[in-house]
């Protein structure tokens, strides 16, 4: 017998998430009891189908199995079926009591130990689902498995039983982290150039972020995209259309002459060649070096900046219509730009923002600023007045959909963006930078994904975190405090004080996403094996409707830092 010779012609297909539902069972139960097992199994996947969706729009793929897991030989037939369909996540809603070494024990023998498990049950009484739940969720929790549980509602009664509002909506949160963990695994981001200026702090460190959390970094040289920018590698008619649409429906792009027009066609031309560059090397994310080879040192040919490549990656939307967010860091920072892509994908693609800690105002600063300019008495119970703010802005990275609320129209974004000169102080090569200012009550989560030799363990510092909205002299007054032809972004926390914000701050910069919730963030958290870090005095450890319940794994082995130190091999 020879060998099977696989096809060369096969058409690259991105490995997607996908979920597997599945019922595990007793076989001694009636008739009308598996029927009604089979029937959560399906109502269960169709929940996910229709509420799950990848950060492009499209439905996540979820695949149930009819089969009941009885037993060892129903365990491997589920697990034949779900390999065959690819099946990264797993999704058991049992509604009977089961054999747990058996059955689901039996199952996950077929998978890596670090698949994401579900299980997900009404609390019923009549043929206790839920007393299999904590048998079987013990029983992984003993072998170190993480698994995490959702003891719900549904009727215990009818042969169509269907989840509350709650639980379902526990079940869905859970999936978007899944599918996050699952989606960016064995995944690449591009970076171009090395460390900015010698940020250390944006390193690539390779070999933890593959062996940590599953994603390569391919790294390549500026000169490659000065190179094809020269020989002008890239769909001329594409760049024409790609200005006409910026001069069309933006606020306006500064040019003093033509040598002002050619570099701003250099920096669209950026994007054209960057976004061929990263097609194809099926990439879900990019970083760019720019500062000081690029824009800013002077013993070369410093080159125009790449701002607004780096918002147009960052938006959903281009001179072609609607697309997927595709976050792309300023300065070649891989630790932002893990942080954005993870919030990318938990909020379920909502454009990530990339901030600098520029200043950040207590609030007696930012009162007596506004006492200075005679606006003492306006909005005195106005948030920023109570709590200061972060005057969140960046040269470059900043994403276009920020310049409005969620659900504005591309007409209504690009009207509050300006492109002016940049500065040549900063960027000797020229170009044009992007301005806006986000307007408040932005609801989200800001954060940070941090890298520590020590313990070899990524952790993410976070809050939610909203916009607020200042006088305009205020605002104004502000923006010219730092640089006023940057995006700026008036970014209050939750729970920390301003104090705290500038006590822990691990790095320059820092990221936020918007409809990201707590839940959500938590769970990939647990997946990953990322340490979740918000030294916030104010802020509970536990708030019921916002975090998730801590894993039983995670609680047998002395909490949460433990239990991933020790996942982490410390």
């Amino acid at each position: 017998m020879s060998a099977i010779r696989l096809s060369d012609t096969q058409a690259h297909v991105a490995k997607a998430p996908t979920i597997g539902v599945f019922a595990t069972s007793d076989p001694r139960i009636d008739a009308e009891s598996r029927a009604r097992c089979v029937n959560i199994t399906e109502m269960a996947a169709n929940v996910i189908a229709e509420r799950v969706k990848l950060p492009d729009g499209t439905p996540v793929k979820v695949v149930w199995s009819p089969i009941l897991i009885d037993g060892e030989k129903q365990a491997d037939q589920v697990a034949r079926q779900f390999e065959a369909e690819g099946v990264n996540i797993l999704v058991g809603v049992p509604d009977t009591w089961a054999f747990p070494q058996l059955t689901l024990i039996s199952l996950l023998a077929h998978f890596p130990k670090d698949i994401p498990l579900n299980l997900t049950c009404g609390n019923s009484g009549p043929k206790p689902g839920v007393v299999y739940v904590h048998a079987a969720n013990g029983a992984v929790t003993q072998y170190g498995k993480l698994s995490h549980i959702n003891v719900g509602t549904w009727a215990d009664t009818g042969s169509h039983p269907q989840m509350t509002q709650g639980t379902a909506d526990a079940l869905v949160d859970w999936c978007h982290a899944a599918v996050a963990k699952a989606g960016l695994k064995g995944r690449r981001a591009v970076i171009f150039g090395h460390d900015s200026m010698g940020m250390e702090t944006a390193l690539m460190h390779v070999i933890p972020t593959r062996n940590l959390l599953g994603m390569e970094i391919t790294r390549l040289d500026m000169k490659l995209l000065a190179d094809m920018m020269a020989k002008g590698a890239y769909d001329k008619e594409e760049l024409k259309a790609l200005r006409a649409w910026i001069t069309k429906v933006s606020g306006g792009v500064e040019l003093a002459d033509d040598a002002d027009s050619a570099r701003f066609d250099q920096s669209l031309s950026m994007y054209l060649i960057t976004r061929d560059l990263l097609r194809d090397l099926d990439a879900v994310g990019g970083g760019f070096m720019s500062q000081l080879e690029w824009g800013s040192d002077r013993r070369g040919l410093p080159l125009p900046v790449a701002d607004a490549m780096e918002s147009l990656f960052n938006s959903t939307f281009d001179h072609n219509g609607p697309k997927a967010a595709l976050p792309f860091a300023t300065e070649a920072d891989m630790q932002g730009l893990l942080t954005m892509l993870y919030f990318t994908w938990l909020s379920g693609g909502n454009p990530p923002l990339f901030m600098d800690f520029r200043k950040v105002w207590e609030p007696w600063e930012i009162n007596a600023k506004a006492e200075e300019l005679g606006l003492g008495a306006v909005d005195p119970d106005a948030l920023w007045r109570r709590k200061g703010l972060v005057d969140g802005d960046n040269s470059g990275s900043a994403s276009f959909n920020w310049a409005a609320k969620p659900g504005a129209s591309v007409e209504e974004i690009m009207a509050g963006v300006t492109f002016p000169l940049a500065d040549p102080g900063y960027f000797p090569g020229g170009g044009n930078s992007v301005t806006f200012t986000s307007p408040g009550g932005i609801e989200g989560i800001a954060g940070r994904l941090n890298y520590s030799a020590e313990q070899n363990i990524f952790s993410l510092l976070w809050d939610e975190a909203c916009t607020v909205d200042l006088p305009t002299e205020l605002a104004k007054a502000v923006a010219n405090t730092s640089t006023p032809t940057w995006p700026h972004s008036w970014v209050v926390p939750k729970y920390a004080t301003m104090g705290e914000y500038k006590q822990f701050a691990p790095a320059n910069h820092f990221h936020m996403t918007w409809g990201l919730k707590p839940a959500v963030l938590e769970y990939w958290l647990d997946m990953a094996n990322v340490l979740s870090l918000t030294p916030w005095q104010a802020r509970p450890a536990y708030i019921e409707g916002v975090d998730r319940p801590q894993p039983l794994l995670h609680l047998l082995n002395g909490g949460e830092v433990a239990t991933k130190l020790k996942m982490a091999g410390r």
